[in-house]
């Protein structure tokens, strides 16, 4: 893969600044979430993508909404010492404008240092289109400053005038709902070969009570080309080196990736799981991961039939979320009615646990794993994530985690 020589050479050019351009004419090119999914991605928290998510601004469906999750578990009482973003990390969304596992158009977002606890950082995206190292438009944009204040900083939002699009990047509440444990005991009785659904009766949401970093992203759909009336999504992170601002920096190594929901943490077999981490899409398209990916679904009973409906999702064309531009998105929260609802894409109220339940178990779990909400309602405009929560004031002893 190109990736490596490309992206430097195009995010060079403009000093890693952040981008927005027209997105020109005709332009080529399910796992519950990934919260430490794999061992070397646990070990570089800045670097763990947690969930991406795509969907149409429910207020105004010409507009797409990009959202990447990272570093969670952030308790509150640490929101000042871990509330920032890394400068060694470089992120990418990377967009799929034909049908296929390549990416068209890559968003890279970088962060200057942190010059004090109570400074924003510089957010610095580029949009690059790899078949030609060519970045366009920029702008700087500043991140919302975390603290331990009793009331969560005001979020911000910059909005690039020329073409509208809009830019958040900060600490908020984790947007996913899901129980770990009882996932996991479940799934280790059933390939024990004594089922147990009521492991999955704990209701309890294993990322109630703590922050997590974002990135999200408002753009017109028509910036994209067109003829374009599905958008694949997916994102993936790097390690990088050198000093904000200067060309001298170097990509070291991918460290993740993340699309459809639940795939590596939960599908493919532990020893490829790094490998998995570091791949690509047309890896995901080549049958990389697919013997993994089919032997842990027929180890849990999963049919032929819905094998394929996995396997149509997150291999034949990479593992790449995939927003349908012409069904409607209506709804608080982001969005809420069911025609837009995983899999197509992501919402944030999206109960992706559930519906790969449902598909796994060939209908047999019905009710998911009994998380079946965030425990902070989203907010009805971008970008739609939770405040982040605060360290509580005196006489209150409920923090809502619910591990």
């Amino acid at each position: 893969m190109r990736l490596s020589r490309t992206y430097k050479a195009a995010v060079v050019s403009l000093a890693i600044t952040l981008a927005f351009g027209v997105l020109w004419g005709a332009v080529p090119w399910v796992r519950a979430a990934d919260h430490g999914d794999a061992p070397l991605a646990s070990n570089y928290t800045a670097g763990d993508i947690n969930d991406i998510y795509a969907f149409l601004d429910p207020n105004d469906n010409s507009q797409v909404v990009l959202i990447l999750t990272s570093r969670g578990f952030i308790a509150a009482g640490e929101n000042a010492n871990f509330g920032n973003f890394d400068p060694r990390i470089l992120s990418l969304f990377e967009l799929e404008l034909t049908g296929d596992a390549v990416a068209d158009v890559a968003i890279a977002v970088t962060f200057s240092p942190q010059s004090a606890r109570n400074a924003p950082q510089n957010a610095n995206i580029a949009v690059v289109d790899p078949s030609i190292s060519q970045t366009f438009l920029s702008f700087f944009a500043p991140t919302t400053i975390s603290s331990t204040a009793t009331a969560a900083p005001a979020q911000t939002v910059t909005t690039h005038a020329p073409t509208g699009a809009q830019f958040f990047a900060g600490m908020t509440d984790d947007p996913f709902f899901f129980d770990i444990p009882g996932f996991g005991r479940f799934v280790a009785s059933v390939l024990a070969g004594t089922p147990d659904p009521s492991q999955l009766t704990r209701a309890r949401d294993s990322f109630a009570g703590y922050n997590t970093m974002a990135i999200a992203l408002r753009f017109p759909v028509s910036l994209l080309p067109s003829n374009v009336t599905t958008l694949g999504v997916g994102a993936r992170t790097f390690r990088m080196s050198g000093t904000f601002g200067l060309t001298d920096f170097e990509l070291i190594e991918q460290l993740d990736r993340a699309g459809v929901p639940a795939v590596n943490v939960a599908l493919t077999p532990f020893p490829v799981k790094d490998a998995y981490n570091v791949a690509t899409p047309p890896d995901d398209a080549a049958g990389q991961f697919a013997g993994g990916i089919v032997g842990t679904l027929t180890a849990l009973g999963t049919n032929a039939n819905n094998i394929g409906v996995l396997a149509g999702l997150a291999v034949t064309n990479g593992d790449l979320l995939r927003l349908n531009l012409s069904t409607a998105n209506i709804g608080n929260g982001g969005g809420n009615n069911p025609a837009a609802a995983f899999p197509n894409a992501r919402r944030l109220r999206d109960d992706v646990v559930d519906t790969l339940l449902f598909v796994i178990t060939n209908g047999g779990i019905t009710t998911g794993d009994n998380v079946f909400a965030n425990e902070l309602p989203f907010q009805n405009t971008f970008p739609f994530l939770a405040l982040p929560h605060q360290p509580r004031v005196p006489g209150v002893l409920d923090d809502q985690t619910r591990n």
